[in-house]
């Protein structure tokens, strides 16, 4: 029905919009804004399930355009590759809003808060405040977007190599010459880490796209049964929760250490998105984590409290090595793009007019009805920042956090998104967790003391760097196959809108059902951001855990130094360097989680190196795609059926090894 509104909202456009002088609009397709936020609505539950659940989330831009050309060919007139760019922009914006808006980390962490050790009691979002905080984070960085994109796209040409992929893969579904790069093929996908949107996007060389051959009927045949068996599967384990936690390697260490295994088929999908060398710096950080570090902390007397307690168990424990790894890698990573930014700056400034385009044209290909007017980007941003004030100051009060204090959040946000967007282009890396810490650290002598406005400002300049960067990949693809930066602009508006009520509304009813945190979404991000904020106000750390963050902090500083250099030459061993977020979310995460997503990492390594040499395969993508959204889009069936107080089938299997499945009965 929705889509045959949207096919009867095309017909009558030029009765809306006469003026067919603006391309913009010819392009911008009611249908393709239909079919996007679709299926950005079902990213946004699958980004929320899994970022509660393990602190990831998947931005899925390929996929969304893979899918929208697989649903546009049920179309009477299939979507043109423009109009699947706008389902792609569509869709990214409204999934990805789970962590714009802090829903995965920020918000759980302020419900963390303890009065009596914080001096402020939790605060729990009503549906109202959760759309309001929404719509104050939700828009600057989208008006932060077209004036970054001319001078990191037009005139640096920077790779953007997710966008890139993108690209290609829309250029070959149509039969359309190649965008004109060499780049190589990276599947984007997001990882929050403590919210960090970085190395989840595998870092491995493989061929161009160029020979790819594009699915139809198998491409949907191969899409259902992979979505069909991940939804059973989940469904099975809402009823016999063992299913998702077996002892493999035994009751003891699944008791005692949770050693145990979750056979997730999303998780599978998303080590395969992931790619091996990330899944394997993943299991590293596990086995150093669990496997030596929790057992230190706890014979030791550092930790005491049972394993998987947060507070005084050895998961909270290695939390803090975890932190400090990813703030040494996202710095060091950071660091020689901002150098870049500071000389590149200073040079304009000291040539006056001069630019490192001059004599030339700045090669801005779009003509002016097509591009973002600038005058919208001034008024939007001043209006979105004005508004996002009151509405901070509404939710969360004047001894929360201030209004002259939220407006510097904006500020720093503005510009901590510049060096996000240059990071995600030259690297394919958002360092946003590092960019938060950085506004965190701002914010500890703006607002001292106050671990409220801590959250806040650094969950505001999240945000502005998830969205800019995010956003800069849809621009990327858009440029390369010719769409309309406007008619993105009017997509990635829209998705941010509808992503608002739904995300928040998602958000409400799970905690409704579940605790947040909790054993069925520990939410781990969430004690990272408390963790930081408190470390900035208190400057106590846990017992001899400063010794092993300055140890791994420097380990990995030089190993992030390293795989940057390597990075920078393009040596074939630059993707085996390991990635120190994702070492680092090995000690997020309980083992079971990544020891799925490393079974994803080798069948995906094993495909590409067997059956997919050329490149030109992407069967496996669209299987991986059906495995993640199966679960995400199945947890709603188990949302519903928790509501209605239908409750597991059997605890059969639990008793017996003295773990749960996650069932809270």
């Amino acid at each position: 029905m929705l889509l045959d509104l949207g096919r009867w909202i095309q017909k009558h456009k030029r009765r809306w919009f006469p003026s067919n002088q603006n391309s913009a609009l010819i392009e911008f397709s009611f249908t393709a804004i239909v079919i996007g936020l679709l299926i950005g609505c079902l990213l946004c539950f699958t980004n929320l399930y899994f970022g509660l659940q393990t602190g990831f989330i998947s931005m899925m831009s390929l996929q969304s355009a893979l899918i929208g050309f697989l649903v546009s060919r049920m179309l009477p007139t299939p979507l043109t590759p423009q109009e699947i760019i706008l389902v792609q922009t569509t869709a990214t914006a409204t999934g990805t809003m789970p962590l714009a808006a802090g829903f995965v980390g920020i918000i759980p962490a302020l419900g963390l808060i303890d009065p009596e050790r914080d001096g402020s009691p939790p605060i729990h979002l009503t549906w109202v405040a959760g759309i309001g905080w929404s719509c104050a984070v939700a828009f600057f960085g989208v008006f932060l977007s077209p004036p970054i994109r001319k001078q990191v796209i037009i005139e640096e040409e920077l790779a953007f190599p997710s966008g890139t992929a993108t690209a290609q893969l829309i250029s070959v579904l149509h039969k359309l010459p190649p965008p004109d790069t060499t780049l190589r093929r990276r599947n984007g996908y997001e990882a929050v880490a403590d919210e960090e949107n970085t190395e989840i996007r595998p870092a491995r060389e493989t061929t161009p796209l160029t020979e790819l051959e594009a699915p139809s009927t198998a491409g949907w045949h191969e899409l259902s049964w992979s979505f069909v068996a991940s939804g059973i599967l989940t469904l099975a384990a809402y009823f016999l929760p063992v299913i998702f936690a077996i002892p493999i390697f035994g009751n003891y260490l699944a008791r005692e250490w949770a050693w145990f295994f979750t056979p997730s088929l999303s998780y599978v999908g998303q080590g395969i998105i992931m790619g091996f060398p990330t899944t394997l710096s993943m299991n590293m950080g596990m086995l150093v984590g669990w496997g030596i570090l929790s057992p230190i902390a706890k014979f030791s007397g550092w930790a005491p409290g049972p394993v998987g307690d947060m507070t005084s168990g050895s998961r909270g424990w290695i939390l803090w090595v975890s932190l400090a790894i990813m703030c040494a890698d996202s710095l060091i990573s950071l660091l020689p793009v901002a150098w870049e930014f500071v000389v590149d700056a200073a040079h304009r400034m000291r040539h006056g007019s001069l630019s490192q385009s001059e004599g030339k044209d700045d090669g801005e290909i779009e003509s002016a009805d097509r591009l973002v007017p600038g005058r919208w980007v001034i008024v939007g941003w001043c209006v979105s920042v004005l508004v996002g004030m009151i509405l901070v100051w509404i939710v969360f009060g004047h001894e929360g956090m201030k209004p002259a204090a939220t407006f510097a959040g904006y500020v720093i946000g503005g510009l901590l998104s510049v060096l996000a967007v240059r990071a995600l282009g030259e690297t394919d890396i958002n360092p946003v967790s590092g960019l938060g810490k950085i506004s965190q650290l701002f914010f500890a002598w703006i607002q001292p003391g106050n671990i409220v406005a801590n959250i806040i400002a650094g969950g505001v300049a999240e945000a502005g760097a998830q969205q800019a960067g995010d956003l800069m990949q849809d621009l990327k693809t858009g440029h390369l196959c010719g769409a309309s930066p406007r008619a993105q602009f009017y997509g990635q508006l829209i998705g941010s809108v509808v992503s608002i009520f739904v995300t928040t509304t998602a958000y409400s009813l799970y905690t409704r059902v579940y605790p947040i945190p909790g054993p069925s979404f520990p939410a781990p991000t969430a004690y990272v951001w408390l963790s930081f904020a408190r470390l900035l106000r208190d400057g106590q750390l846990p017992e001899n855990s400063y010794i092993f963050m300055v140890v791994f902090a420097i380990v990995f500083a030089l190993i992030a130094a390293v795989k940057f250099h390597a990075a920078k030459k393009q040596v074939w061993w630059a993707k085996w360097i390991p990635s120190g977020v994702a070492f680092a979310i090995g000690f997020l995460n309980t083992p079971s989680f990544s020891i799925a997503r490393l079974i994803g990492g080798v069948l995906e390594h094993i495909f590409r190196a067997r059956y997919a040499k050329n490149g030109g395969d992407i069967r496996l993508i669209v299987v991986a795609s059906g495995f993640v959204l199966g679960e995400g889009v199945t947890s709603i069936v188990s949302l519903i059926l928790k509501a209605l107080g239908v409750g597991v089938a059997s605890c059969w299997g639990c008793g017996e090894t003295g773990i749960c499945g996650g069932c809270s009965t």
